[in-house]
């Protein structure tokens, strides 16, 4: 069952309680407003699209902010994880696990340099409890003293949720905790959480980890819905509501029809009672005091009937108008993709014993031999640092490789996690012309249109747009031209976007009938976009590579 803004108070068992709060922007913008919420042992995930005040809401329950109304309640202690992450440059992994002066104290005490007060405050399980903390987050062995930014973004996230643990807060709040990490690591993270024996609140749009959640509240302009179960059972809850509001929609469009016909046939009534009293009272020898008295009466008569049938009609009307939102809420953004008119058995992609390397001379890339032939869809996968995005980059014709051959007799196109290939203060129709110079102002405007981007929403600068909208209008720029690429390259496409902008690519690329080169940690959205091969990159020199279909 789901609930819209349940009214809740403080029970024995919520680590941190919402009564009533709302929070606004800087400049005023409401995100929400009297949202009650509980948070206790369970495992729960905010959802919703993006910038309706999800990591808002994770920081008013962590206490790093406040709300502007309402009231917040802890009982228990808040751990918390932030999406991002900027260590000082001296700042070691003792440091960053909140360890380094337990580790100081316990030194000196085991030199015999000590207080009284240190042998009693020294924690001497902390070093076994490090060392397990570590194991648990893949970090096995890694050195206390050593500088955290010399380690890999997923280090440092792995690294951070090792401190978590040390510290065993009664709820930790996590803000995109898979964000850039690989497949490996994702799944290590999920596990991490899944096995968290206090609660858990995220904000994620990571299908793995959503589906080891115990509840999922979904955030919107109207308020905070909450579904039991996971993510799977979410979705199941979602369509069938979206379905249910199809219906409704459609009952009271034929409602609004019958009140119109029915405000209709009460006009034309109340028009022939008119003319037959005005026949009537030219005929008649009845007193003009009771034709009057008569005329009223029908006056009166059709006045009501009439306030009848706009009274109805309005009422329709407003189910109309609300039965319209909840379809717009809960239908997924439509993305079309314009035919490329790639043959099947058509060379796309050729790259022969190809390598990159450094200006210093370290191979990257390599060596390495792909082809992809007509509509193929080919992920490329592998942990972070073995070269993704530079293969993408040597396929895409950024960069040269230093060694080997590169065949690309189609047009292609890169889109990575920024949509780099716009900028940031251009407008859309000024992208569009850019992109595409051929293109007249009116072919940009029907352009962007097909992709939303309607009316004045064309004339909005890049840098405004969500991460979602960004891809949404870089999709619009290379595809609407007078050639859509045949061959199109995606470097982390779902980094930043929020799970609807996320079900939209998919189904946009799932109809899309050119050839696919995809980047992706995510395995829902490769088995969603239709990937039908898988070539895996390995670390270091990167010697070791499979190629494999999928199942």
């Amino acid at each position: 069952m789901s609930s819209l803004n349940p009214s809740l108070s403080p029970s024995a068992s919520a680590l941190v309680t919402l009564n009533s709060v709302a929070a606004r922007t800087p400049d005023g913008h409401t995100l929400f407003e009297n949202l009650s919420l509980a948070f206790g042992r369970e495992r729960t995930a905010v959802v919703g699209r993006n910038g309706v005040g999800k990591t808002t809401l994770l920081r008013l329950v962590a206490g790093l902010a406040e709300p502007v109304e309402g009231t917040v309640t802890r009982a228990g202690s808040v751990g918390w994880l932030a999406q991002t992450y900027e260590p000082a440059t001296d700042e070691t992994v003792a440091e960053t696990l909140g360890a380094a002066e337990p580790l100081a104290l316990l030194a000196r005490v085991l030199a015999g340099e000590g207080s009284v007060e240190d042998m009693d405050e020294a924690d001497w399980t902390l070093e076994a409890r490090l060392d397990a903390a570590l194991a648990q987050v893949g970090l096995t062995g890694l050195a206390l003293d050593r500088a955290t930014v010399s380690l890999s973004g997923g280090e440092q996230t792995r690294l951070r949720l090792a401190g978590l643990m040390l510290t065993a807060p009664d709820l930790i709040v996590l803000d995109e905790p898979t964000n850039h990490l690989d497949a490996e690591a994702r799944a290590l993270v999920a596990e991490v959480v899944g096995r968290w024996p206090g609660g858990v609140l995220t904000v994620s749009h990571d299908r793995g980890l959503l589906r080891r959640m115990d509840r999922i509240v979904e955030l919107s302009s109207l308020g905070a819905r909450t579904y039991g179960g996971g993510w799977d059972l979410y979705v199941e809850r979602r369509e069938a509501e979206r379905a249910a509001a199809e219906r409704d929609l459609d009952s009271a469009e034929r409602e609004v029809g019958r009140a119109a016909r029915e405000a209709q046939t009460a006009l034309e009534k109340k028009a022939k009672r008119d003319k037959a009293g005005r026949a009537h009272r030219v005929g008649t020898s009845d007193p003009k005091i009771l034709l009057d008295a008569k005329a009223q009466r029908a006056e009166e008569s059709g006045a009501r009937e009439g306030r009848l049938a706009e009274r109805r009609r309005a009422e329709v009307e407003a189910r109309l108008t609300e039965a319209r939102e909840r379809v717009e809420r809960a239908r997924l953004l439509s993305v079309p993709m314009p035919s490329t008119g790639l043959a099947a058995g058509k060379a796309v992609l050729a790259l022969d014993e190809v390598e990159w390397r450094s200006a210093e001379g370290r191979l990257i890339v390599g060596p390495m031999s792909l082809r992809l032939t007509g509509p193929e869809r080919v992920a490329i996968t592998g942990p972070n640092g073995a070269g993704k995005t530079t293969l993408l980059k040597l396929i895409a014709g950024e960069l040269e490789p230093t060694a080997g051959r590169i065949e690309r007799p189609v047009t292609a196109a890169l889109l990575d996690q920024t949509a780099a290939i716009l900028k940031p203060e251009e407008t859309l129709i000024e992208a569009w012309r850019r992109l595409n110079p051929e293109g007249t102002p009116n072919d940009a405007h029907a352009a962007l249109a097909r992709f939303l981007f309607r009316n004045t929403a064309a004339h909005r600068t890049v840098g405004t747009l969500s991460g979602g909208e960004r891809l949404r209008a870089a999709l619009a720029c290379v595809m609407t031209g007078a050639r859509p690429p045949q061959l199109l390259i995606l470097d982390e496409p779902t980094n930043h976007l929020d799970l609807d902008s996320i079900a939209a690519i998919e189904a946009a690329l799932a109809v899309y009938d050119g050839a696919l080169v995809i980047v992706s940690h995510d395995r829902d959205f490769m088995d969603n976009a239709g990937v039908d091969r898988e070539v895996r990159l390995e670390r270091a020199d990167l010697r070791e590579r499979r190629v494999k279909d999928r199942p």
